[in-house]
């Protein structure tokens, strides 16, 4: 009976990880094998991931990459060992921060750069001969990619709080 608990409090938050993880468009699976490692004790193989997954060694092996592209999990090396053996960054802070920030930088470089040509463009409509009521909707458009391209940059900075971790200042520190 013990046995059984322990083990359904143990799917319970690998489930809850792996339905968290899909929200931000990693893969169940990829959650799956996360929360899996999750719980262990010693760094895994590929195979006893296989082996505890019941999925291919192909799939843990991209499970494992996209999570290390993630920062949320390291190879580890073993005295003696040929293969590679992984397990979880223990400081889930870092983790977070890693993994927002990743996806974060993408969205706003994407959106910044989007915004900037936009407004150069604009700028440059704005030089042209315009009727009254042109003019005036790329003024307004030129006002709203600048209050966008002020979001973007304010977003940055919020960034860079987790990137150096001085988030932890503004928020009670749990270190």
């Amino acid at each position: 009976m013990q046995d059984e608990r322990l083990e359904n409090a143990r799917e319970r938050v690998i489930e809850s990880i792996s339905k968290n993880m899909d929200i931000y468009s990693v893969t169940p699976s990829v959650g799956r094998l996360y929360g899996a490692m999750f719980f262990e004790k010693d760094p895994m193989t590929l195979d006893e991931m296989k082996d505890k997954l019941q999925m291919s060694k192909t799939s843990m092996s991209t499970g494992v990459r996209t999570l290390i592209d993630l920062n949320m999990i390291e190879k580890v090396w073993r005295k003696g060992e040929r293969k590679d053996f992984y397990e979880v960054k223990s400081d889930w802070y870092q983790t977070f921060t890693d993994f927002f920030c990743i996806h974060w930088r993408k969205g706003i470089e994407m959106n910044r750069d989007a915004c900037k040509e936009s407004i150069a463009e604009l700028i440059g409509v704005m030089e042209e001969d315009l009727s009254e009521e042109k003019r005036a909707t790329a003024q307004e458009d030129l006002d709203r990619v600048s209050y966008a391209l002020g979001y973007y940059e304010w977003l940055n900075k919020v960034v860079d709080l987790f990137e150096s971790r001085k988030i932890f200042d503004v928020i009670d520190n749990v270190e």
